[in-house]
């Protein structure tokens, strides 16, 4: 299977998830490694726009080469996928991050925003996360990461859509296809003061709660399996849309005329000059 694949993440170029992903995807074709140059965890899907990116070479724990920028994760896909590297993409994948992205995570996610980007470029992207810190647990989560992208490779995704892969902590049990679940943290904002007497803010996240549906991400990493949530890049809620179609005429009754220009009359003297 002679493909280019670009391997990407939002934990930096160096992390550990990302050395085990490279390495599978090495078993199904070319690798081209192009990640942020520093933890870009929470980041998001942004787009840099106020300044020059950079790009420098680093070298991986197993000796092969890679490429970091200073960039989001979704910037490196970008350059990586509109010239940086002359060869075509066939397939995205990102992470393997350390920590899971399920239910509303995804809308934080740099892992996530950068599969976003490969499918908005056109290219099928996988987005692969790891409940827990277990470094140990890599070469297992890149084994489940190689099973998918091949099936991927094969099958394809539709336009538009990417998967949303999270892998529990121990050995999964298996494989579940799922939907997003709903997870909610207790934010906090936690102040401080510098030495200078000047004060600043800690956003954080409590404990999150999340409610048990069975057909969800969050129930299947729970129960110890891999989920698997196709997520599509259409964001429109088309119920509600349907339901808006009704509030034309509403809309329409409350409309006032549009004003026309004002007339000014000139003032009337009131003495001499």
């Amino acid at each position: 299977m002679n493909k280019h694949i670009l391997v990407t993440n939002d934990d930096g170029v160096l992390s550990p998830g990302l050395l085990a992903l490279a390495h599978e995807m090495r078993i199904l074709g070319r690798v081209s490694v192009l990640a942020p140059d520093r933890n870009w965890s929470g980041g998001g899907h942004v787009k840099t726009l106020d300044r020059a990116l950079r790009v420098r070479e680093f070298l991986l724990a197993d000796g092969t080469t890679a490429f970091g920028s200073d960039g989001a994760p979704s910037d490196c896909v970008a350059l990586a996928m509109l010239g940086y590297f002359k060869e075509p993409i066939d397939l995205v994948v990102s992470g393997i991050n350390v920590g899971a992205n399920l239910g509303h995570d995804v809308t934080y996610s740099g892992t996530v925003a950068a599969a976003m980007e490969g499918t908005l470029l056109g290219v099928p992207s996988i987005a692969f996360s790891l409940a827990g810190a277990d470094h140990r647990m890599f070469t297992e989560a890149g084994r489940v990461a190689r099973m998918l992208a091949e099936l991927v490779l094969r099958e394809g995704l539709p336009r538009k859509t990417l998967l949303n892969v999270n892998i529990p902590a121990g050995l999964p049990k298996g494989i579940r296809f799922t939907r997003l679940g709903h997870r909610v943290y207790s934010e906090t904002v936690r102040k401080e003061v510098d030495p200078r007497g000047k004060a600043h803010y800690w956003v954080g996240a409590g404990p999150p709660l999340w409610e048990r549906e069975e057909d969800s991400d969050m129930t299947a990493v729970h129960d110890g399996y891999v989920s698997v949530t196709p997520l599509h890049m259409d964001l429109t809620d088309h119920q509600m849309l349907q339901k808006m179609a009704g509030w034309q005429d509403a809309l329409a009754t409350k409309r006032s005329p549009r004003p026309g220009k004002r007339r000014l009359t000139p003032a009337k003297r009131t003495g001499s000059r």
